[in-house]
């Protein structure tokens, strides 16, 4: 399972998470920093990629779009880039039991 970090959230997690969701990426290397919140949930969507962010935009996204993507909305306030890592950490069962029950979306 990939997750493609939204511009919101630090590139270094990345290489932080690796051990764990190997392939993942984020919106910047890709050439995406500049792009609309529909293009990266586009590219997503062909990627398979879960896209993780700390924007309700792609919350919305899901509610209109369906999924895939499938969103994982970082709700930790104003947090460091550890704190993320640390919550995708805990959660990493979860987030791969979302991956595999098609009816979840977010």
């Amino acid at each position: 399972m990939k997750l493609l970090f939204d511009q919101n959230v630090s590139p270094r997690l990345v290489t932080l998470i690796a051990d764990l969701f190997p392939g993942s990426s984020h919106v910047s290397l890709l050439g995406l920093e500049r792009a609309t919140d529909m293009e990266v949930w586009a590219y997503a969507r062909t990627n398979d990629y879960f896209i993780v962010t700390k924007d309700a935009d792609f919350a919305d996204l899901a509610v209109i779009q369906g999924f895939p993507p499938r969103i994982i909305w970082v709700r930790l306030g104003n947090c460091s880039t550890q704190q993320i890592e640390q919550a995708l950490r805990r959660n990493h069962p979860t987030i791969l039991n979302m991956g595999m029950d098609p009816a979840s979306g977010s």
